[in-house]
């Protein structure tokens, strides 16, 4: 959390230009505690072996949580602690949501979606209050995650009995949801100088997404590396991964028969090898209705172009992604074709292949079998 006022507008402004519909909406919102929310922090005792500069850090880490904590609780009904350095398996939400309202038991306080540190809790937000103020009396003895513990054992431990029956109590409160949503990729702390390669284990790397696509035969000029092949990563069976393109190549999807096509999603990339992506690359489709290159022939003939070998160039990759819709005026479709306009310095890894079928056509189907 950031006190300087220069600082916190630049960080505003730049979320502004990415965000604009986010940020009018209320989605996202950036906060900034007042400088009197913290007291002195330059003298702090020094605990558990740490040096001035680690315990102050900690100490303000712990104040940054709890402010944070304390503006968010009456916005919903569950706060969940997320970093900035994390990435997060697609479907997170919805798995999060599902874990919490499934609960049978109303008596839990954390659910933990990460086993590292204070990544990926939940809580209920009407629990906030309570568990803000047992931070706030011991924010500056240890660390954030400590005192979560301590504050589960405040609850329910009882001194009389032994630690294994402490450790059966407290995970009534604290539940564990496994595979891990979330895995910590940063390195760099924001304690100067201190560098964490810490991996949550049971995170399951999510390298390629499959889906069930139409038959067709596949190809492309691609140099492939090793067993990473087209024909694997269009089953849903891996990814695909191959040497830098040069202008012209292409990856090319020829479909057993013509089929009215719904829509697309090519995603190039992955949480491995994140700059593995397509660059300056067109998305074209060739028609089974060869009178729609007469001129006049095209609907919205405006947007599409023409290509030499008679494909129709409907889109273009983003940051290594291309999805969208086809207009369902141009009929059934013969193939798809990723086409590679220029050179490029880094190798292709497409990590996900998704041709949709329009509802018809799988209606048609079904009535022919």
């Amino acid at each position: 959390a950031e006190v300087d006022i220069t600082h916190v507008r630049s960080i505003a402004d730049s979320v502004n230009s990415m965000f604009p519909k986010e940020v009018k909406s209320g989605l996202i919102e950036v906060i900034s505690p007042p400088a009197s929310f913290y007291p002195d922090l330059s003298n702090l005792k020094q605990t558990l072996g740490d040096t001035q500069e680690r315990v102050r850090w900690r100490t303000k880490q712990n104040l940054d949580y709890s402010f944070l904590m304390l503006y968010a609780q009456p916005k919903g009904t569950y706060y969940v602690q997320l970093e900035d350095d994390v990435i997060a398996r697609p479907t997170f939400f919805q798995s999060m949501k599902a874990f919490a309202d499934q609960q049978s038991s109303k008596d839990w306080i954390v659910l933990e979606f990460s086993q590292l540190g204070f990544i990926g809790k939940l809580f209920r937000s009407s629990h906030l209050p309570l568990i803000i103020d047992f931070f706030l009396m011991f924010y500056k003895d240890k660390p954030i995650d400590w005192l979560l513990d301590h504050f589960l054992w405040v609850k329910v431990c009882n001194p009389e009995k032994d630690a294994k029956h402490c450790e059966s109590e407290k995970a009534n409160l604290r539940i564990r949801y496994r595979p891990s949503l979330f895995q910590h990729v940063g390195t760099h702390s924001s304690l100067p100088g201190k560098v964490q390669n810490l991996k949550d284990k049971d995170f399951e790397k999510i390298l390629y997404r499959s889906h069930a696509n139409p038959a067709a035969d596949v190809s492309t000029t691609l140099k492939i590396y090793q067993e990473f092949t087209l024909e694997k990563a269009y089953k849903g069976e891996n990814y695909f991964w191959a040497f830098a393109p040069v202008a012209g190549d292409y990856i090319k999807f020829n479909f057993s028969k013509p089929l009215l096509i719904d829509g697309y999603v090519f995603k190039t990339g992955n949480s491995e090898h994140p700059g593995d992506k397509l660059f300056s690359t067109a998305v074209d489709i060739l028609p089974g209705d060869k009178s729609l290159m007469a001129k006049g022939g095209l609907p919205n003939d405006s947007k599409y172009q023409v290509t030499e070998d008679g494909y129709l160039r409907i889109d273009a990759f983003e940051n290594g992604v291309a999805e969208q819709s086809i207009d369902p005026s141009i009929g059934n479709i013969e193939a798809i074709r990723l086409s590679i306009l220029s050179e490029s310095p880094v190798w292709v890894l497409l990590s996900e292949i998704g041709i949709k079928i329009a509802k018809t056509e799988n209606i048609q189907t079904r009535e022919k079998q």
